[in-house]
């Protein structure tokens, strides 16, 4: 194709529309992919509602995108057209700043987010550092990949990263986009899992995705119901509310450790008598470079884990993104280009 569509909003909270643009080619470092699938994520509406500093308009955003790449431009090794990769949160690194130095790309100080930094993936191609590839596994589909970039790595390696160790006790805060590909990895992980949600009708939901245990947040006190669990060693964050994620705090163990991943501009409320006598920590958790994207991938392939998923065609982006926004979608919604 010498043209492609994409998704472009002009303003800060503006309306999507489909633009049709002559094809970009690769630059040096960098492959062009052919978008099959890209998830809607809540982030997107921060790049859309200019949250985020020196947000480029027009903008395509789509930070979790799964395609084919279609062509490699100069300097690329190790990659060629055909192959089936991913693109996530993750979208190149600086490689000079210190973190970059240091090889801590996922911290680095200009880290390129796809949809904010470039045009990302709401879009049927989109133009990428070679360096922010991942491969995809023949077990997934393009749809079932895609949230893996953003979604699925944060939680996959915030878990792995975590304290915890095989046959401890690990709560996932919330069972939404985030929190049910949570539960399914820490209970692939060899976790003892508690799923933790409003309602008790997400009972029968968080036991058929892994959770050994499942405490409605709404029936009572949360950290009373871990520490009579034996108390949680990990408490991953994964809803968007820093009430809730306080509310756990007194349900950690000793060295026991809130990973947040959850955002919420609200402080978390903590005492230092919560923490001192416990050792007990709050520790924030970014999502993860392409080789983590990767790996997220590859234990996904393996284990069965996957993202509970709804799609919609590119033409349909404006009710995907509401769908997801207003919550009516309840876990991930996937937008398929080449539909």
């Amino acid at each position: 194709m010498s043209t492609f569509r994409s998704a472009q909003v002009t303003e800060p909270g503006g309306p999507f529309r489909i633009v049709e643009q002559e094809l970009p080619g690769p630059g040096h470092g960098q492959v062009r992919v052919a978008v099959e699938a890209c998830g809607v994520c809540r982030s997107d509406a921060a790049f859309i509602g200019a949250a985020f500093p020196n947000v480029p308009f027009p903008l395509v955003t789509g930070h979790e995108i799964a395609g084919r790449i279609d062509a490699v431009g100069d300097g690329v090794d190790h990659w060629s057209p055909g192959q089936r990769v991913a693109v996530g949160w993750f979208g190149g690194n600086c490689g000079v700043c210190p973190a970059c130095r240091e090889g801590d790309f996922i911290h680095c100080a200009s880290v390129q987010v796809p949809g904010w930094a470039y045009p990302g993936g709401y879009a049927e191609a989109v133009v990428v550092p070679a360096t922010a590839l991942a491969r995809i596994p023949d077990a997934l589909t393009a749809v079932e990949a895609a949230p893996m970039g953003c979604a699925g790595v944060a939680t996959f390696n915030a878990l792995r990263r975590s304290p915890a160790g095989p046959g401890d006790l690990v709560a996932v805060l919330g069972l939404g986009g985030l929190g049910h590909l949570g539960v399914q990895f820490a209970a692939k992980l060899g976790f003892e899992t508690v799923a933790i949600a409003r309602g008790d009708e997400k009972a029968a939901t968080a036991l058929e995705l892994g959770a050994h245990h499942y405490i409605d947040s709404t029936a009572g006190d949360v950290a009373k119901r871990l520490q009579d669990l034996g108390g949680a060693k990990v408490v991953l964050a994964t809803a968007g509310s820093s009430e809730a994620m306080s509310a756990t705090i007194d349900g950690l163990r000793h060295n026991g450790q809130l990973v947040v991943v959850g955002a919420d501009p609200a402080p978390i409320q903590v005492s230092p008598f919560q923490l001192i006598s416990t050792s007990r920590s709050v520790h924030g958790h970014p999502s993860g470079t392409a080789r983590d994207v990767e790996e997220t991938l590859n234990f996904a392939a393996l284990t069965g884990v996957r993202a509970i998923t709804e799609t919609r065609p590119l033409a349909e982006v404006a009710a995907a993104y509401d769908r997801m926004l207003s919550g009516e979608a309840r876990y991930r919604m996937v937008l398929t280009p080449g539909s």
